[in-house]
């Protein structure tokens, strides 16, 4: 098997969906300029040199329709030059690029790849334009089309995560997220876009130019007491609110991965390794406990234990599952989502895989750190989490 390294890793600012910045920009467009920022970051390489682009989408059609990796490379400049594959495993999407991409080229089929992940919730809707339950799979296992807002309700009851944990947990999302702002701590990730947004107004064409790199999603002058008065908004009488939910965000993320032969004759700087990737099954109704089962598999994969991960970057799908999450596998909360996770800074589905893993490994290198997690729940009943190993220490 050959060595995989990973040479750059970098996302967009994160914009909230319908709302946001990106809410009318092709995600196209967006996932373009990452893949070209993560590509533009490694010194001796160039687009023309990506074999393949793997890009992770959890609503495959429409604006992200007729596999939008392909588009993405030819949107690049790249033409005729350039392959692509999309990738939906829900929010696991954008890590499961990245997974492949290591296989691919650890089994001597590419030498250098391009993988990320890319989602626009303001232009899909949640499950799709149009779609269509199979009667057969409903009558035979139900929770396949289970609410994901349910599922987290099912997890508070299950686990007994209470309402104010819930918005403890939430508020030090954004606490955490608005501090790693302040401080400056995304700015080596992300890749600043020059947005140009049409309007009309009284009949006339308004066109307005800026430049967006700050993600949109955490809020100041949240606390407790404001929190506490929001209503559930999944079931009656449930504890589950918007607050405690991951926001509804668009972005895009891209790493390069390489070979060692290409390392060392383009002498390239390696950042990291994906020394081990797993998926595993978890009840649809409790589809939040995911992590539970996919970090014992990882682990076991790497010979590692928890005592080995030293920072972790866990999907807040919703705040009920995240502590649940927690709990269960004694997981140390200080090492967990230290710049805030997507209850503040938003979950672009597809996306946020890839997302999660620019930031692991630049707060890894940050802080000197060797062994650091991503890890997320799956729509549908699954757990997916990477192990990856900090090399610029």
């Amino acid at each position: 098997m050959n060595n995989v390294y990973i040479v750059s890793s970098v996302r967009t600012p994160v914009g909230k969906a319908n709302r946001g910045s990106l809410a009318h920009v092709p995600p196209v467009d967006y996932a373009t300029a990452a893949f070209k920022g993560a590509v533009n970051k490694v010194d001796n390489l160039h687009l023309e040199d990506i074999e393949d682009l793997m890009l992770g989408s959890a609503t495959p059609e429409a604006e992200q329709g007729m596999n939008m990796a392909m588009q993405v490379g030819q949107a690049a400049g790249l033409g005729n030059k350039i392959t692509g594959v999309t990738i939906n495993r829900f929010c696991a999407s954008g890590l499961q690029s990245i997974a492949m991409a290591h296989q691919a080229i650890a089994c001597g089929h590419a030498s250098v790849l391009a993988a990320g992940g890319c989602e626009s919730m303001s232009l899909l809707t949640l499950g799709g334009n149009n779609f269509v339950a199979n009667p057969k799979l409903n009558d035979i296992f139900p929770d396949a089309y289970l609410n994901m807002g349910n599922t987290a309700e099912a997890v508070a009851k299950q686990y007994n995560v209470s309402r104010t944990s819930m918005d403890k947990f939430s508020l030090r999302s954004h606490e955490n997220a608005l501090k790693a702002i302040e401080q400056g701590y995304f700015k080596e990730e992300i890749i600043p876009l020059d947005l140009e947004v049409n309007h009309y107004k009284d009949g006339n064409l308004h066109t307005r130019k800026f430049r967006f790199s700050i993600d949109e999603g955490p809020r100041a002058g949240s606390s407790i007491e404001s929190l506490a008065k929001l209503p559930a908004v999944f079931r009656a009488g449930g504890s589950v609110t918007a607050a405690s939910s991951s926001q509804m965000s668009d972005g895009a993320a891209f790493s390069v991965l390489v070979n060692e032969q290409t390392l060392q004759e383009r002498n390239l700087t390696p950042r990291a390794k994906l020394i081990g990737f797993a998926v595993a099954p978890v009840t649809a109704r409790l589809m939040g406990m995911g992590p539970v089962a996919a970090i014992p598999k990882v682990l076991k994969q790497t010979g590692l234990s928890l005592k080995d991960i030293e920072l972790i970057e866990l999907n807040e799908a919703f705040a009920s599952q995240s502590i649940a999450v927690i709990n269960e596998l004694g997981l140390n909360p200080d090492i967990v989502n230290v710049n805030g996770g997507a209850i503040a800074l938003g979950h672009p589905l597809g996306c946020t895989g890839a997302k999660l893993t620019a930031t692991l490994l630049h707060e890894m290198e940050r802080r000197s750190l060797r062994y650091g997690m991503v890890t997320m729940c799956v729509g549908g009943g699954m757990g997916a989490a990477g192990i990856f190993e900090n090399l610029r220490i």
